[in-house]
């Protein structure tokens, strides 16, 4: 992170992703017979009814603020499903990877977007021996595509409740799946402690994943 201009570009891509992500499990739950979602009201691209105060607005700008703009992370007001309306019991996977892969849709959408700016010649404002200088809309298409892959992969992290846990918690025994939800209430104290402990391995590790926008929209390697 650069400055706060790269900050306020990652919070309206993060705005963006986590709209698009509740919107898709409750599209996905609809489409597979849960109407719970469209009957509350939150089957729509409309933002309002999926802000959560702290999660959509005072969460990313909390950790913008601690990190000094070098980290952001948020969530969208939950879609109510229920997955006793659908109609096959490996509907609730269809409808608990929609969110994940929305995200690495949009990323991908908005890095092919980035890649034509870079084309047409105005994805950067200067050049010299030591830097490059991209211009202000590049700059947004970039952040808000590696913010919504870091969106999608942190939320296949089997934690209660990110969407990792439900594709878990499918797999286990009855009774392998009552131990695991007994974690359920402590799950944002193990998300926050495991993002201090190993977050900046975790950022190494996936990497050639993170770096994967930039290399699409064509980013030198020796920036990313």
């Amino acid at each position: 992170m650069t400055s706060w201009r790269d900050a306020v570009y990652i919070a309206v891509g993060l705005f963006i992703g986590v709209i698009l992500h509740e919107y898709m499990h409750g599209r996905v739950a609809d489409w597979r017979g849960d109407h719970t979602a469209r009957n509350a009201g939150r089957l729509t691209l409309n933002p309002i009814p999926h802000i959560d105060p702290f999660g959509t607005v005072l969460l990313p700008l909390g950790l913008l603020l601690i990190s000094r703009g070098s980290f952001a992370f948020g969530y969208a007001k939950p879609v109510p499903i229920n997955p006793y309306f659908m109609k096959k019991k490996t509907d609730i996977l269809l409808v608990s990877l929609a969110g994940p892969m929305t995200n690495f849709a949009v990323a991908f959408a908005i890095a092919l977007i980035g890649l034509v700016v870079h084309l047409a010649g105005a994805a950067t404002t200067s050049v010299t021996t030591s830097s490059i200088q991209v211009s202000e809309l590049f700059s947004f298409f970039y952040f808000a595509a590696f913010i919504n892959i870091w969106l999608g992969i942190f939320n296949l992290i089997p934690i209660p409740p990110l969407d990792g846990s439900h594709v878990l918690e499918y797999f286990l025994s009855s009774e392998s799946r009552a131990y695991y939800e007994r974690i359920a209430p402590f799950g944002f104290i193990i998300i926050f402690l495991f993002l201090w402990l190993a977050g900046p391995s975790l950022f190494n590790l996936l990497h050639p994943f993170l770096s994967l926008p930039g290399r699409i929209m064509g980013i030198p390697s020796m920036l990313l």
